[in-house]
């Protein structure tokens, strides 16, 4: 079946609204579903465009076959000349907060002291970063499996209690953590084509999983259908438009985008003590929310497909 567009995905509720988004402007478009997907390299589909939706936390919904699909599909239509959004080298950026932390500092950005490991002895004995420090998967995404400790004591118990925390890919992270101030939260942007869609403020009220999806996180404050396993907060995540976003952050996100090979992404960053502007995520799964960019005066979902349909030509 050939088609204008093909978007490989894994978690069909964050999709919805970018799929009505295309029906609603008669774009001819199929999906690839990486949960249960072939694919033969020597008879790949013919689309004009591929776009990448895979999220790395799909193996905390039991999805964890998805990702290495994924990054195998995208590798092999690049090597036959397809042209994919958001593609291997995005994803592979996206899955590993490590090579995020080397990005960022090949480019000299203000982000957290951060130590991968697969030793619980080895990253002891190399951690510079001091306590509390936050420890999280390498492969992370909706802030599963992320833990404050306060002394080293705590990561070992918390590693020799809860062995699965290794998976999927047996590398962790220590990352040093910033205390912020908890009205203002952290910012996260958005980009689509390299360039600023929106802005927002994210309040976290002590939650780790700040998906900005409303099937996760709804706008009403409900309590949304997330798979991921937290201790809810006694206050939902709020979102809010942030058109005052510095222009040095925005100048800086696009640096990362740029480097990262990223076609739509989040980037968020977190304003420390000493007024530095901390980066210390980059997402290629870019969950919009669609409250927000209305905010602003529009749909950011049609502005994903105005993206979309001038890529594909």
């Amino acid at each position: 079946m050939q088609n204008d567009l093909v978007v490989l995905y894994e978690h069909p509720e964050w999709q919805k609204p970018l799929w009505g988004a295309l029906e609603k402007r008669g774009v001819d478009f199929s999906v690839f579903d990486l949960k249960a997907g072939a694919f033969d390299p020597d008879s790949l589909p013919n689309a004009r465009l591929y776009f990448n939706q895979a999220s790395p936390s799909a193996y905390v919904r039991g999805n964890t076959r998805s990702v290495p699909l994924a990054m195998s599909l995208m590798r092999a239509l690049e090597l036959r000349g397809a042209k994919v959004l958001n593609g291997a080298r995005a994803f592979a950026l996206e899955l590993r907060k490590s090579e995020q932390a080397a990005l960022m500092a090949g480019l000299g950005i203000a982000h957290p002291k951060t130590l991968a490991f697969n030793d619980v002895d080895a990253a002891l004995g190399l951690w510079r970063g001091g306590w509390p420090a936050l420890v999280k998967p390498e492969q992370g995404g909706s802030g599963a499996r992320m833990f404050l400790l306060n002394e080293p004591e705590e990561l070992v118990r918390l590693l020799r209690d809860q062995a699965s925390l290794w998976l999927p890919d047996n590398l962790l992270m220590l990352q040093e953590y910033f205390q912020v101030d908890a009205a203002r939260g952290i910012v996260r942007m958005e980009f689509v084509g390299g360039k600023l869609l929106y802005a927002m403020r994210v309040v976290s009220h002590g939650a780790f999983n700040l998906c900005p999806s409303e099937t996760c996180n709804p706008a009403d404050g409900s309590e949304g259908a997330c798979e991921i396993p937290e201790v809810r907060p006694a206050k939902p995540v709020e979102f809010y438009p942030y058109p005052e976003v510095p222009v040095e952050a925005v100048a800086i996100g696009e640096r990362i985008v740029a480097a990262g090979g990223l076609d739509v992404a989040g980037i968020e960053y977190l304003e420390a003590a000493d007024g530095r502007m901390v980066f210390y995520d980059v997402n290629a799964n870019s969950n919009l929310r669609k409250p927000i960019g209305e905010a602003f005066g529009f749909d950011p979902f049609e502005r994903v497909v105005d993206y979309l349909v001038e890529q594909i030509g």
